[in-house]
């Protein structure tokens, strides 16, 4: 299956919407964007995830990545994660880096 990440700014938000299967062959597009994000200095990263339907250990990586690339006050909020990539998130402890979310906030 095809990936995309597309990258929109609103103001000091950043949101990058995540379509497909983030695995080894992909996480290099959503470090590029998550790279775009923070040279625009966003204050918000929301990874609007609805479409996302496979997340392997690179784009757990990819999460780290973002989470280490960005200012320390740089929330980053996970919409729309399925059930699986959720639990992932949770089991490595990696939830207590993001919020998860059901709508983009505003």
């Amino acid at each position: 299956m095809s990936f995309n990440a597309i990258l929109t700014h609103d103001g000091s938000t950043a949101l990058i919407k995540l379509e497909g299967e983030l695995d080894a062959l992909t996480a290099e597009t959503f470090r590029r964007e998550v790279e775009r994000a923070a040279e625009a200095a966003a204050e918000l990263l929301v990874l609007e995830m609805s479409e996302l339907s496979y997340m392997s250990s690179a784009g757990l990586r990819g999460l780290v990545f973002a989470r280490q690339k960005l200012a320390d006050d740089v929330r980053i909020v996970l919409v729309g994660a399925n059930d699986a990539i959720e639990q992932t998130i949770r089991l490595v402890g990696f939830h207590h880096s993001v919020d998860f979310s059901d709508a983009i906030p505003e």
